[in-house]
């Protein structure tokens, strides 16, 4: 097997996508029960995303859905992939997180993003507009002062309990990201693989403009994205027909539907834009045996210099979802725990 992939962390970004057949608090529950597999596998973290009124998504409150999965878990670190702090005050950010890290000591990862809600309706619902996006460097940095006790805008204020707590930040390189990411001397989180020429220009910038700080001395760069593994080539391209139908429909028609079986969506007639977006779906992910799926993983490793990647792979089928993600932790030598 690969030293060099053997030599990189694997995490797992799950999205508690519905499922045809099963509602929003199942695909909750199926995140949290997705957790501990990737525990007993040997992945290094499981992160939970932040989604506001997106059917076909379940999760909207990250922090609260980790805090479920770190009491689910025991060894495994938990994180989001990310909280969009412009939705949010930093302040509260802040607590939040402290909360998590107080109750779970040295298991907590605070993955940040800046994007905000998609629609008008969901911005005017959350008190934001599109222009809160431009201020993620200021709202971050107010954040992370008051993680470390130097935020000075109210000085009679603090944020308990996270004030001098350590909780690692990551920064997801969406628009300014990894700009950002660099000057604040963060960890990045970026993808997705099927853009390479777009994913090896992002962190050649972050890498170049990298400042060091008192939360990374050096750049850290974690790579996301669709990984598949399966007995045939053909076997785990049906992981990624549910996901990829899913999106096509969503750009058709305006809405994430509930993952479904991929044989139906096979026996479907589709529309030729339909078509289009949905063979364009399934292309660029890494996915493949577990040998056709080692050499690839060694071109993005070797291309990116990552230091960890983190697995977002949706799919109806939950058994084929664990079976890929036992694949890959056997060719990257994870420890059982």
């Amino acid at each position: 097997m690969s030293s060099v992939i053997a030599s990189t962390r694997f995490s797992v970004l799950d999205r508690s996508r519905t499922r045809e057949g099963h509602d929003g608090p199942e695909a909750l529950r199926d995140s949290v029960r997705l957790a501990g597999e990737a525990e007993a596998l040997g992945y290094h973290r499981f992160w939970v995303s932040e989604h506001h009124s997106v059917p076909g998504v379940a999760g909207s409150a990250p922090t609260v859905l980790a805090a479920a999965v770190a009491a689910a878990t025991s060894t495994i670190r938990v994180g989001t992939g990310g909280v969009m702090l412009p939705n949010h005050r930093p302040l509260v950010v802040a607590e939040q997180f402290g909360v998590l890290e107080s109750l779970f000591p040295g298991r907590i990862d605070m993955g940040l993003g800046r994007s905000v809600g998609f629609t008008d309706g969901i911005r005017g619902a959350l008190g934001r507009d599109k222009s809160a996006a431009e201020d993620f460097a200021e709202q971050l940095g107010e954040l992370l002062g008051w993680l470390d006790g130097t935020q000075r805008a109210h000085p009679q204020v603090h944020a308990l309990p996270a004030e001098g707590l350590r909780i690692p930040p990551f920064l997801l390189a969406t628009g300014e990201g990894a700009g950002i990411a660099a000057a604040a001397g963060l960890p990045l989180v970026v993808g997705d693989l099927r853009g390479r020429e777009k994913l090896l220009s992002t962190v050649e910038r972050y890498r170049r403009e990298f400042r060091p700080s008192s939360w990374a001395a050096e750049p850290y760069v974690v790579v996301a994205g669709t990984i598949a593994l399966a007995g045939s080539a053909a076997e785990a391209r049906r992981i990624l027909i549910p996901e990829a139908w899913s999106l096509a429909h969503s750009r058709t028609h305006g809405v994430f539907p509930p993952l479904a079986p991929a044989e139906r969506i096979e026996a479907r007639t589709m529309t030729e834009k339909e078509r289009r977006l949905y063979e364009n779906g399934l292309r660029g992910h890494l996915h493949g045996t577990e040998e056709e799926v080692v050499t690839e993983l060694e071109t993005v490793i070797g291309q990116t210099g990552a230091d960890e990647v983190l697995v977002t792979t949706s799919t109806y089928d939950r058994t084929a979802l664990v079976d890929s993600m036992r694949r890959l932790a056997r060719i990257a030598r994870l420890t059982p725990r």
